[in-house]
């Protein structure tokens, strides 16, 4: 099986807030190549490496505001997330969770710091995706998935190498919990010291890893804490070794040859449906949520 080689390392873009509950590097689509059809269907890669928040009396977060044409997928390390939105959905995800939500035709939703953890303060580490969606489910119906610690199916690797998390699409036959409109997989390593992982993947489709947590070597080349690696589209199967202990994000999925139509908080295919979600939005048609 051929070595899906690495196309490029990349080291965090300067940090920035969402509101005032997320200090985010972007990744998709800010760094270079990561656009957002390089990385299709993931769209948006936002990552609040680790950062400390003082106790707060008023959880912060992100306001109401709405999307359409996708979904958001909020990975949390640290902290927690509370989620409200207008198609009457909530949730707290925690450490180890998984909260997906598929805009679709549209939602409003807010999102913010948990109220016990807000009064507390603490660590507070996320991943938060923007998975597109094709065209003809571009305008279905919205949901709402909170996978929790119990629902994310695990592999365990052999010699102690440590634990795969498989929360959407498979690892050897461990099958994620997360439903998905096309096909896609989104796992975390997690490496013991010394651990050694092989993956593989289709060489069409577009992979990456994040590194959440460690030092980590993929092929033998030497990756650090907060860096992306961007893989070539050739070959299928690529190594991470574990110098220490590591958390890593791996990301594959086969892109959506569609074109892309993006302003602010909705993902389409044209102009148009960029013009028609804006007034659908004005006219409320995306439902109602207080702020």
């Amino acid at each position: 099986m051929a070595t899906k080689k690495i196309e490029a390392i990349l080291p965090p873009r300067a940090p920035h807030y969402v509101g005032d509950g997320f200090r985010v590097h972007n990744f998709i689509p800010s760094v270079p190549p990561l656009s957002m059809q390089r990385m299709s269907p993931f769209v948006m890669m936002d990552y609040n490496s680790k950062f400390y928040f003082p106790p707060s009396n008023r959880p912060k977060g992100v306001g109401v505001h709405p999307h359409r044409g996708f979904e958001t997928v909020t990975i949390a390390y640290k902290g927690k997330v509370a989620h409200h939105d207008s198609a009457g959905n909530s949730g707290i995800i925690g450490e180890g969770e998984v909260q997906w939500m598929t805009a679709a035709s549209g939602v409003l939703h807010k999102e913010y710091h948990e109220e016990a953890f807000s009064k507390s303060g603490g660590d507070f580490q996320m991943v938060q995706l923007w998975v597109n969606l094709p065209a003809k489910d571009k305008m279905s119906k919205p949901k709402y998935q909170g996978i929790t610690k119990e629902n994310i199916k695990r592999y365990k690797l052999a010699n102690n190498s440590g634990v795969i998390e498989v929360i959407a699409g498979q690892y050897e036959d461990v099958e994620g919990a997360a439903s998905t409109f096309t096909p896609l997989h989104l796992l975390n390593a997690k490496l013991n010291k010394g651990g050694v992982v092989d993956f593989s993947f289709p060489e069409n489709y577009n992979t990456g890893l994040l590194v959440i947590e460690g030092k980590i070597k993929v092929n033998g080349t030497e990756v650090n804490t907060d860096h992306f690696v961007l893989f070539k589209n050739s070959g299928e199967s690529f190594q991470v070794e574990a110098p220490e202990s590591a958390i890593v994000l791996v990301l594959s999925g086969e892109p959506i040859h569609e074109p892309i139509a993006a302003q602010g908080p909705f993902v389409m295919n044209s102009r148009m449906e960029i013009i028609q979600a804006i007034e659908d939005y004005n006219m409320g048609k995306f439902g109602h949520l207080n702020d």
